[in-house]
């Protein structure tokens, strides 16, 4: 006998069956890493012999090497075995991981101190063992990691209204300043009393250049680069990075910084060009889930803000998905202007509305030369 549920479950799968019928539907899925394409289908990679959920948070394959299957069946009769990431053959809906651990996140933010594993594991049903290794694969950081970054931004909020340093670390939770020290130096990106005097002791070194964008600005510190900025003139550029620290030692460019700048110019003019320089990313671990989200959608594509949180695990998220955007101190490299509305209109673009259409208007425009000059599949997103 079906019942109800069955029946819903059947008519959901049938749904979306019909969605994905045709490998460049497939392959819009995959890029997309849409959910709600699980159930439909599974791919596989030639190059590593592995198949996939479609929502796998994996590498992004070359299309050539991709081959679509219906089954988990028919993908092992090719020679393929499943990904130990995303566990295709699982009964368990893996989705349910998403949510689960997104609860936990923001559990963990609401706590004053700080949550033991064991507990957090019992909430979601999991050992600590399993729920630890989960968490660290859908967030990327360790649960103990999250929660202090948590109360690191609450100490930074701390500071910023002229609190001591020693009040703030205790008032964020941190157990001992010794503990707080032993993570804050990679966590803030300074010491937190360089943090309250505006990043006195800092050096940064930054370059100022004309694009199509107009002028942009790159700075460093030496961890990597933590400011592109884009405006009208190079002046104001320059005010704006000793703003944002107002007491850091601004300095020249020296031979190292410069590959690194003539790497970015070069990326600016031609975003399909790949770029591996470190970044120092000041930001909350939401923010860099997001982040590291936007970086993943290829140059002439675009992900609505809804896309984006549902990619997250947190689909209700669209708003927060658009603060994060907007706080993006590293204009391009991290592409939040590849983030749009439900509706496909831009929204909106802390360097300007007409600098976010310009810059889709140049990727678009590339990919499409490349389109023209080498040997697409059906898709024309490259390797992420």
């Amino acid at each position: 006998m079906i019942t109800e549920r069955d029946g819903k479950e059947r008519f959901m799968k049938n749904q979306a069956d019909n969605e994905y019928l045709t490998d460049q539907a497939r392959w819009n899925a995959v890029v997309r890493r849409d959910r709600s394409a699980n159930k439909a289908f599974i791919y596989g990679v030639l190059t590593t012999s592995i198949y996939c959920r479609p929502a796998c948070s994996s590498r992004l394959p070359k299309y050539e090497n991709v081959r679509f299957f219906n089954t988990c069946e028919e993908a092992e009769q090719e020679g393929f075995r499943p990904c130990k990431r995303c566990r295709p053959k699982s009964d368990e809906p893996f989705e349910t991981h998403f949510a689960s651990i997104i609860n936990i996140c923001q559990l963990i933010e609401n706590s004053e101190e700080p949550v033991p594993l064991k507990e957090l594991g019992t909430r979601v049903g999991m050992s600590p063992f399993h729920f630890h290794r989960l968490f660290k694969k859908v967030i990327g950081i360790t649960p103990k990691q999250y929660a202090i970054e948590k109360r690191l931004k609450r100490v930074c909020s701390e500071l910023r209204k002229n609190s001591s340093v020693t009040d703030a670390i205790y008032g964020a939770g941190f157990a001992s300043s010794s503990r707080f020290y032993e993570k804050v130096g990679s966590m803030l990106g300074m010491k937190p009393t360089e943090y309250k005097k505006g990043g006195s002791g800092i050096r940064i070194r930054f370059a100022v250049a004309r694009t199509y964008l107009g002028w942009v600005l790159i700075g460093a510190t030496q961890k990597g680069i933590c400011s592109i900025d884009l405006g009208d003139h190079p002046e104001i550029l320059k005010r704006r990075l000793r703003d944002r620290f107002p007491k850091a030692e601004i300095l020249d460019n020296d031979n190292i910084f410069r590959t690194w700048v003539k790497q970015i110019l070069a990326h600016i003019e031609k975003p399909n060009l790949p770029l591996n320089l470190p970044l120092d990313i000041q930001g909350t671990a939401f923010q860099r889930l997001i982040w590291s989200a936007l970086s993943e959608i290829p140059p002439g594509s675009v992900s609505s803000y809804a896309e984006i949180a549902a990619k997250i695990g947190k689909p209700k998220a669209a708003r927060a998905v658009a603060r994060a955007c907007a706080s993006n101190q590293i204009a391009l490299v991290i592409p939040c202007h590849r983030a749009v509305r439900r509706d496909g209109h831009l929204g909106g673009y802390r360097w300007d509305i007409e600098r976010k259409h310009a810059a889709l208007e140049r990727e678009a425009k590339r990919i499409h030369e490349l389109d023209q000059t080498e040997s697409p599949g059906p898709s024309p997103v490259e390797e992420g």
